[in-house]
Formats: structure tokens, sequence, C-alpha cells
């Protein structure tokens, strides 16, 4: 069984005047262990699947009836409130585009771990802590850095503590939506080879949103090409890279810079 089936999923958003249909009948599958990327330019409705996946819009997007977003077989659309509460950070969790928009400026990292595991589970605050110092070691991170704020940490160190919240539950599922845009590539580097690690370690899901085509294909098992909020094609990282079967697949390729050597088959006629 698929970790989570998307299916048939339209999403509009509702102005005074005008409905923009932001997401047209998209439908895929994530099986358990693998990591799916979900590629495209601003705008196609990549983050908009991602916030519908853990129900997290807000008028005036509206989810059409025949959409369906399936999580080990139970369709989270059909959640009541006290069931989403269970099934975010449980079943699904998500990383931000922004850590720093993500952590609460005015509360240590020790307090951001023991809300949510306090919130879910009931720990108690001195289980809570090593809990997250266990939680600080898989992403390499000292224990006394608990009692810093957000502020008082890199941005690769943020991003890695928002990581480690996200795993404090086990998830089956991580979301995470363009998780390194904002950091250098050799930070980036060490953050894609820790979530590799951990993804080998604990068997999670990971559905990775960017617009960087180059670097999914170094990450990811399959792919998902958005366009204009549909879902144009699907297929494994190696096929996507030597022999796209969509022109707009092609054309993403051809406008990425080349160092050095020839333009790569599936450049754009």
């Amino acid at each position: 069984m698929s970790v989570l089936s998307v299916r048939n999923l339209s999403i509009d958003y509702i102005g005074a005047k005008t409905v923009f249909h932001a997401v047209k009948d998209v439908s895929f599958d994530i099986a358990p262990g693998e990591f799916f990327g979900l590629a495209g330019e601003s705008g196609c409705g990549k983050s908009t699947i991602a916030f519908a996946i853990s129900r997290l819009h807000r008028p005036p997007a509206l989810i059409r009836t025949g959409s369906h977003i399936l999580v080990d077989g139970r369709d989270v659309l059909e959640l009541d409130d006290a069931e989403l509460r269970s099934f975010r950070w449980r079943e699904v969790a998500m990383v931000f585009q922004s850590a720093m928009n993500s952590l609460n400026p005015v509360l240590t990292i020790e307090d951001q771990f023991y809300d949510v595991l306090n919130t879910h589970t009931g720990m108690s605050r001195s289980a809570a802590r090593e809990r997250a110092a266990e939680l600080l070691g898989l992403v390499d991170i000292p224990t006394d850095r608990l009692s810093a704020y957000p502020h008082q940490l890199s941005g690769g160190m943020r991003q890695r503590i928002v990581i480690a919240i996200c795993l404090a539950l086990k998830p089956k599922l991580i979301i995470m939506d363009e998780p390194t845009t904002a950091l250098d590539v050799v930070v980036q580097r060490e953050i894609l080879q820790r979530i590799h690690k951990l993804r080998q370690e604990l068997g999670f899901s990971v559905l990775f949103i960017t617009h960087d085509l180059a670097l999914m294909v170094q990450v990811s098992d399959r792919i998902g090409i958005m366009l204009e909020g549909e879902l144009v094609e699907v297929n494994d990282a190696q096929t996507i890279y030597r022999s796209p079967s969509h022109d707009y697949t092609r054309k993403l390729w051809a406008s990425m810079p080349r160092l050095h050597g020839e333009q790569i088959a599936q450049d754009a006629k």
C-alpha cells in the first residue's frame, strides 16, 4: 500500500469576481520509504498541493468535490478537527520554506520541542528534553543549543532543527517545501545528505518540492513535473533527466546554464 495516494485533486482560489484554478485534477502515489520530487516553476501549484495534504488551507482556497488524499488508506479530506490534530506531526509532518518563520522567535529550541511533544503525547518536560537531545543528535546539533533562541543559530542549523522537530513523532511522510532555497550550496548539500541518511535509518517517505530540477534529480527516486496546476509527467529520476517525455520538461532542462560541454539531448526545440 502507498503511504500517500493523491487522486483527482483540484484546488481553486475563490476571488470576489474570479476563480483561479491552482491545481487541476492531479493524481500521484508515494511508496513507503520513497523520495518523491515535485518540480516546476513558481506558481505552478506545488506548495498548494503540499498544504492540501496536511489540510492547512484557509479561505479563499477551496478543495473541490471529488478530490481524495489518502494516507495509509485514510482520506485526509474526511477528518474532523480532533482527528486532524492527531494526524498532523504523527502521520505527516511538514518542513516549510523558511525555517526562521517556522520557529517561534520568542521561545527557546527546548520549548519548541516540548510544545510538540507535550501537546501530542502528554510527555513531561524532562522526558521531552531527553527526546529533544536525541533528535538534535540525529541532525548533528549539540545538546547545549536547546537553550538557544532561533536568531542565535545559523540558517542551516535552524533548518536542521525544523527537520528534527518533524521527526519527533516518527511520521510516515515528511513534506519538504523548498527546504534549502535560502541556504548556500555547501549547507544545502549537508542537509540533503542528512535527510537521505535519516530516511534510510528511519524509513519515512519524503515529498520534496522545489523548482530546482537539477538538485531534485540527484536526490529523488521519482519526479513529478508540474505545469500551470497540472501534473504533466511522472517518472523515475534518471528517465526525467535522460529522456523526458513532455516538452515542458525538456524546456526546463534547456533553461539551465551549462558550465562546460554541449547541451544535453533533451534541450527544447
